[in-house]
């Protein structure tokens, strides 16, 4: 009888074989189980994942060798990706911060060419998401856990002006204010001084 190894594949076939994610391991750590005979150790990884368009999800593994661990990771964090907008492709729409337990992140969009501004697990996130410019600053707990926690959230709360004017059905002109009256307001201003 002849088996056929077409078995089972379906979506999650083509899931598996697209290499369209980049990841990056954030941290290892050993971890030890105290036992009867003495102490059986382990490793935790924490990985994050993302499309480098506008997608990013983070996990973490814990296994007794690190590549088990780090493989868990990623097939978690492909599990749990949100898709974040992006302003033209490059940085955030709107500043926005974030929060997770004792970690707090605050992120700003940036001006062409100024680059990711971001120590250490929030950078990765910034990376893998696709971000090229962006300022970012931690405060609090700098455990990695934490601070990619709060950075996600912050990042989930990120709306564009057209998902804006949808949601209040209006134009996306009405939402986004006017650049000439700016611009008009302040040469008055400094033609009054």
């Amino acid at each position: 009888m002849a088996r056929d190894d077409n078995r089972g594949g379906g979506r999650r076939g083509q899931r598996d074989e697209t290499p369209e994610f980049a990841d990056r391991l954030v941290a290892i750590n050993r971890v030890s189980k105290t036992v009867k005979g003495g102490k059986r150790f382990g490793f935790a990884a924490l990985v994050v994942v993302g499309d480098q368009r506008g997608r990013v999800g983070f996990g973490k593994g814990k296994a007794k060798e690190v590549p088990e661990a780090i493989r868990k990771a990623t097939e978690q964090a492909k599990r749990q990706m949100i898709r974040v907008p992006l302003r033209d492709g490059r940085t955030l729409h709107h500043d926005t911060a974030g929060r997770h337990g004792a970690g707090r992140v605050y992120m700003r969009t940036a001006p062409q060419g100024t680059g990711i501004i971001a120590g250490g697990p929030m950078r990765a996130v910034f990376e893998m998401l696709g971000v090229q410019d962006v300022v970012a600053k931690s405060i609090g707990s700098s455990n990695p856990y934490n601070m990619i926690r709060a950075t996600i959230q912050g990042l989930a709360g990120e709306a564009s002006p057209r998902s804006v004017a949808q949601r209040r059905g209006k134009k996306v002109a009405d939402i986004l204010p006017k650049r000439e009256d700016s611009n008009q307001s302040s040469d008055i201003v400094a033609e009054e001084a």
